[in-house]
């Protein structure tokens, strides 16, 4: 394989027109092309997707890259034909006569990118397809790979799965005999990408997809154009008339609402809509059709913002989203740091707006509620993972159980009482499970802590967030714009 850096540049230009690479972009598709695992944490608009796209299209065979979202694959897909690439995706919502398509192109071996979800490549059909021996696999690509971290013991469980994916392949591959005659062809590099992921979310990306030796690619996520407020009200009216003091000053700009749950998505969506602010809401419990039709008129501005919970935006590029305003308080710094990166992608001013209640709750008790609401439900799934490991065979599969089931055997797996020996059958391996899925709980309660003391915190906003992300420079950082250094700068001047 040629990887020259001339090489690159002309195929550079040749398909996406630029001239040169931004900082990391080059040293990343070297190493994928180099066969080496990477991990890449990059901000939003940094040019992840083309590090793992330019090198799928100067190999021979197919690349995989895992999304969590549909929205987010069909987007990088569109774009890819729109260059006549090899690229395509398959969902569960696919019409019957565009996936059986996408299916005699992958077996064909026609394709250079395939994009599916955790889910969709770890069904029994297409894992059967993916690991026929003939079948050339070059790369395994985890797209916004925090979330590995963030839903795997939760609602996506299959992301704890994805561990077992690299040594299956290759055993599948290698049982041919002409893989076996050339088996030093059978690398395999995985690649981990994200915006977000502080060190404990990487140690986890790390073991989880039994990384091997990866080199790190870390890139700060500070923002000059994002500019911080944090906002504390007294009373559920304080908040409402918050929010729509902000609509009626930047109502002819494009910006996001985030809200923690769907009824209150649903709720002030409607309000606002009474009020002559045109807009929708958005979340997770909606038909695939209507969120993809909400995020076209987004996009295309036929309403300028929407009242959505976190299963709006990830990946989603909008260059002149101008403000995200948060209702409520987010839970994990991890999912703030994720949505309010999605302002500014175009380098012009964006604000970022939450308001929190006033450290009692006693006048205004949402924030508080909520953040027990959740706590308390990841605390009590972590204790049925306890009592469901009594009733399991210590060696099983997964397809045999019940989608809670497999909830509770990702916990297990977190918490080291489980490991995977291929991608469908698990082994569970007892040892101090109290100690255990106590350390999980005890986890938890840090992260949100550490939220309440950022909302809390008089120093810099960013300074804080890039020391909690393991950046150094954080601890003395000052961006001059957050609300914390314009109060200090200001007091200076007094």
């Amino acid at each position: 394989m040629n990887n020259s850096l001339q090489f690159l540049k002309y195929n550079l230009k040749k398909y996406w027109g630029y001239d040169n690479f931004r900082y990391p972009q080059k040293e990343i598709i070297n190493s994928i092309l180099s066969g080496k695992d990477c991990l890449v944490v990059m901000p939003t608009g940094g040019g992840k997707s083309l590090c793992f796209q330019l090198p799928a299209l100067l190999q021979k065979g197919l690349t995989i890259v895992i999304s969590p979202l549909v929205a987010l694959m069909e987007n990088q897909v569109l774009e890819l034909r729109q260059k006549n690439l090899p690229a395509s995706i398959l969902h569960s919502e696919m019409k019957k006569r565009d996936r059986t398509f996408t299916l005699n192109l992958l077996e064909n071996q026609k394709l250079r990118l395939l994009y599916l979800s955790p889910e969709t490549l770890l069904s029994p059909p297409i894992w059967k397809i993916i690991s026929h021996p003939n079948l050339i696999i070059n790369a395994l690509i985890l797209d916004e790979a925090h979330c590995l971290s963030q839903w795997g013991d939760s609602f996506r469980p299959t992301y704890l799965r994805l561990g077992a994916i690299r040594s299956s392949l290759i055993k599948s591959k290698l049982n041919s005999s002409q893989m076996a005659m050339k088996k030093e062809s059978m690398i395999l590099p995985i690649a981990a990408f994200t915006a977000t992921a502080d060190n404990n979310t990487q140690k986890i990306i790390q073991e989880y997809l039994q990384l091997s030796n990866p080199k790190k690619f870390l890139i700060s996520p500070y923002r000059d154009n994002l500019r911080i407020k944090i906002k504390t009200i007294w009373t559920p009216r304080s908040r409402k008339k918050q929010l729509i003091n902000h609509i009626k000053n930047k109502n002819k700009q494009s910006g996001l609402i985030y809200v923690r749950t769907r009824k209150d998505s649903e709720n002030i969506s409607h309000l606002l809509n009474e009020l002559g602010y045109q807009n929708k809401a958005y979340h997770g419990g909606l038909e695939a059709s209507i969120r993809r039709n909400i995020e076209q008129d987004w996009l295309e501005e036929k309403i300028k913002f929407v009242v959505c919970t976190s299963a709006f935006g990830m990946g989603i590029n909008k260059p002149n989203l101008r403000w995200i305003f948060h209702y409520q308080t987010p839970l994990f710094l991890s999912e703030y740091i994720q949505e309010i990166g999605r302002g500014g992608r175009d380098g012009k001013l964006a604000e970022a707006i939450t308001l929190i209640s006033e450290k009692t709750g006693f006048f205004n008790p949402e924030d508080k509620n909520i953040k027990k609401y959740f706590l308390q439900r990841r605390i009590k799934q972590y204790q049925e993972a306890l009592k469901i490991i009594k009733k399991l065979p210590l060696q099983g599969n997964i397809e045999n159980l019940s989608r809670d089931k497999q909830v509770y055997l990702s916990i297990l797996n977190l918490s080291k009482q489980l490991y995977w020996l291929d991608p469908f059958n698990y082994q569970i391996n007892l040892k101090n499970p109290q100690e255990n899925i106590k350390f999980l709980i005890q986890k938890q309660k840090k992260l949100v802590r550490l939220t309440e003391e950022y909302m809390g915190t008089k120093k810099c906003r960013w300074g804080f967030l890039l020391d909690a992300f393991g950046f150094p420079q954080g601890r003395d950082f000052s961006c001059g714009k957050c609300d914390n250094c314009e109060v200090s700068i200001h007091n200076n001047f007094k």
